[in-house]
């Protein structure tokens, strides 16, 4: 599961207030609102980067409270760009970090004044995963051809049906002996060990003979491979120089977490296998997403990182339109969800949803949150709708059609956008952006993106 925080229940070691328990939900989202503002101990690299981060951020802040701003914020979908631009594709960014930073310099150089954008070269170290085996996903030069400009996801069962019980009895325990080994290959030797539990007081042979095979020692030591790796990549993003942030652009980033059945149905049961269990084990079903649920809340409330983000980011998957009724929604989707969301709103936490696909059909349940809460982000819903149904309490996104920018004109785009502005930027709460971020945007096209917001986007007070 996963944040691109840590974990941890030390929400002191955090630097959150000490009073933090006895502050409201509102008092706590207004708390990470200010320091997303005001962010303590970030070095501008000027004063104009100063006032322009504040600014942006304010901004932010307007949009998530459904507050009119100075004007309409975007989001650029550059995608690749930084690396075409450049002359690499994606894969030499995965394998030559290098690279991929000084292509995002050039880029940064020449485009992130006039396009409000600085580009970083966030790119999973391919190595690594050669190192991990990692079956989750193919890349560029593996099980891809190298010019391929995306990662993909390679779904399979990597929980069988019969093992719903091993992951709610003990998840962490499941986690390593039995889906790990699954998903990553180097891991493999994980299957070997005993339960943590039989470690009691007494250590025999049997609980660390594994430590003497082969197989595990190989597995220890590309562990540190990949430890020196992370090492490398650290190094070169440090000598890299200041931050986006630093540069005045505030980060639409925090947390990252799924939806429990997203969660089961992605990366354990599988589609086709969860769809199924609805049918066959339905009650199995909504007491491991419970499960699921609470770990969640767990993974990113513990984070020791906590006090430095103000937002939780959702990809919603198999929630869409067409994916399961209204009431198989309402049963199996909706509820896990929401006890997440609910449990991060009350500590202060905006909740980031990408709607990925359609969520016409779900627009009037999924209206339920207090209002500056919850942040809908949309691919395909119809915009003019959601903004009717959710726009008082919820601030929307998107959904510039994604192939508009990649095969269109900059005329197309900007009429696009001023449509989307004139829909949803009514008393504020929108933030322009793509739909989904495209493998090989236009320049130009994200050049009339920026054209329109300036043009038709303007708040007049």
């Amino acid at each position: 599961m996963g944040t691109m925080l840590g974990s941890g229940a030390n929400q002191r070691s955090s630097n959150l207030p000490q009073d933090w328990a006895q502050r409201t939900p509102e008092q706590k989202r207004a708390w990470r609102l200010e320091n997303l503002v005001d962010p303590p101990n970030l070095e501008f690299v000027s004063e104009k980067a100063k006032e322009d981060y504040r600014r942006r951020a304010q901004r932010l802040v307007d949009v998530f409270n459904v507050q009119e701003p100075d004007r309409v914020p975007f989001m650029l979908p550059v995608g690749n760009l930084p690396f075409t631009n450049y002359g690499i594709n994606l894969r030499t960014a995965m394998y030559d970090l290098e690279k991929a930073v000084a292509a995002c310099r050039k880029f940064n150089d020449e485009y992130s004044e006039e396009l409000e954008h600085f580009a970083s070269p966030w790119v999973t170290p391919g190595k690594v995963l050669d190192l991990l085996d990692y079956k989750l996903y193919s890349w560029p030069g593996h099980r891809l051809g190298e010019n391929v400009p995306s990662v993909q996801f390679m779904e399979a069962e990597y929980m069988k049906e019969d093992e719903y019980e091993a992951l709610m009895r003990d998840p962490s325990d499941f986690w390593i002996r039995t889906y790990l080994p699954r998903v990553m290959g180097t891991l493999e030797p994980l299957r070997m060990l005993r339960p943590a539990t039989d470690i009691v007081e007494i250590v025999n042979l049997v609980q660390f003979m594994p430590l003497a095979s082969p197989e595990f020692q190989t597995m220890l030591q590309k562990l540190m491979d990949i430890g020196k790796e992370y090492q490398n990549m650290m190094k070169i993003m440090a000598e890299a120089g200041p931050s986006g942030a630093a540069h005045g652009y505030p980060a639409m980033f925090g947390a990252f977490c799924k939806a429990p059945f997203d969660t089961l149905g992605d990366t354990l049961r599988g589609t086709q296998p969860i769809l199924k269990d609805m049918y066959r084990r339905p009650e199995k079903l909504l007491e491991a997403l419970d499960v699921v649920a609470d770990f969640t809340i767990s993974s990113v409330l513990s984070s020791p990182n906590i006090s430095s983000v103000f937002m939780v980011t959702y990809p919603l998957h198999k929630g869409a339109d067409g994916w399961m009724s209204a009431k198989q929604f309402d049963t199996f989707y909706w509820p896990s969800l929401k006890k997440v969301m609910n449990a991060l709103i009350n500590e202060g936490l905006v909740q980031h949803m990408f709607a990925e696909g359609g969520y016409n059909s779900r627009l009037e349940s999924i209206n339920e949150f207090p209002k500056g809460t919850v942040a809908w982000y949309f691919d395909k819903t119809d915009m003019a709708r959601a903004k009717k149904i959710l726009g008082s309490k919820c601030a929307i996104q998107g959904n510039l059609a994604s192939s508009l920018i990649v095969t269109g004109t900059p005329e197309d785009v900007r009429k696009q956008c001023r449509t989307l502005i004139e829909e949803c930027g009514q008393g504020g709460g929108y933030i322009l952006s793509a739909g989904a971020i495209p493998d090989n945007p236009k320049l130009e096209n994200l050049r009339a993106m920026v054209e329109a917001v300036k043009e038709y986007g303007v708040y007049r007070r």
